[in-house]
């Protein structure tokens, strides 16, 4: 078996493999029945501390996989990071174990990649600004991605404690040492919000982290933070000023999704009223933006046959 680290993944792994990979896993599921049995969530402690367990198999590239990701909010106290996961990847024809990759670094590439897929198809061409609300772990690789399909010229980042928006600056900085951009720290997410032409929400709020109010006409927005069925991450006025609501797949929008579960329970909203999965405007099923004034959302909660194409590329470029 292959031992994979964090290191070799990022040495290994671009942003803009992992987005072509991501496309080509969603158009894969269109036209190839990929076995997808509904993660696991096991809850372990009172501050919030799971884990997912997230197994696939994808017929049509000859693998399957497991990913275990660890999600203790805790850890910050004792300088270990706050998400932890790993993959074992396993060849289809014989069941071998070929590769054990560690995948917190993967998972912040295909979180990214997943938005950046989202918001290729969804934001508008001359869209420059983008608003990252929550600046942790996963924040860093929303960025990445987004800079790989749109000419951003200007980053607002809010972050609740503002010394991680400060930390993500000189990240992002560091990370475009050419870049001509500006990068700017705000005070509140609705100031973030108003003056964003893209809207990354990172959080793991339970509730509503910025109004819809301030959402302007031809925003399109990635909401890939708060992935239980309890905590809602935006709030209705955004899902009613939104014109198209986009999922990873429908399944895993109802079970996790707080951000529609919760509105559709209230009777807020409908649930009815997603607009499509990812997967159906990535092969052109579903027409993506349509015009400069819709406001478009992708709901993310990830979804496993994603991780498996990414790790299967990974370990075949060793």
């Amino acid at each position: 078996m292959l031992i994979i680290s964090e290191e070799d993944v990022l040495k290994n792994y671009s942003m803009k493999q992992c987005i072509e990979d991501v496309e080509r896993a969603f158009a894969l599921s269109k036209r190839s029945e990929i076995v997808i049995p509904f993660r696991t969530l096991m809850h372990q402690g009172e501050d919030g501390a799971h884990t997912l367990y997230m197994p696939s198999f994808v017929p049509e590239i000859n693998y399957s996989a497991v990913k275990i990701a660890s999600i203790f909010p805790g850890n910050e106290e004792y300088n270990i990071p706050r998400i932890q996961s790993t993959i074992v990847l396993s060849e289809s024809k014989t069941g071998q174990h070929v590769a054990n990759i560690a995948a917190s670094a993967l998972t912040m590439l295909r979180t990214g990649a997943i938005s950046g897929v989202a918001t290729k198809h969804m934001a508008r061409e001359d869209a420059r600004t983008l608003s990252v609300i929550g600046c942790g772990v996963q924040s860093f690789g929303q960025i990445l991605a987004i800079m790989e399909v749109r000419d951003i010229e200007k980053i607002y980042l809010y972050n609740r404690t503002k010394n991680k928006a400060f930390d993500l600056k000189e990240k992002v900085t560091k990370q475009y040492p050419n870049w001509n951009g500006e990068i700017l720290i705000v005070d509140s997410a609705n100031d973030a919000v108003s003056k964003a032409d893209i809207i990354v929400s990172s959080t793991s709020a339970n509730t509503p982290v910025f109004s819809g109010e301030y959402v302007n006409a031809g925003t399109h927005i990635n909401a890939i933070g708060s992935c239980e069925p309890t905590k809602q991450e935006y709030d209705v006025e955004t899902l009613k000023k939104a014109n198209k609501v986009i999922v990873d797949t429908l399944e895993g929008a109802k079970g996790e999704a707080g951000g529609l579960v919760i509105p559709n329970e209230k009777g807020e909203w409908s649930i009815e009223n997603i607009y499509s999965e990812l997967a159906d405007i990535v092969v052109g099923e579903k027409v993506g933006r349509e015009n400069k004034e819709e406001i478009t959302l992708l709901d993310s909660v990830g979804v496993g046959f994603l991780d498996t194409v990414c790790a299967a590329s990974i370990y075949e470029s060793f």
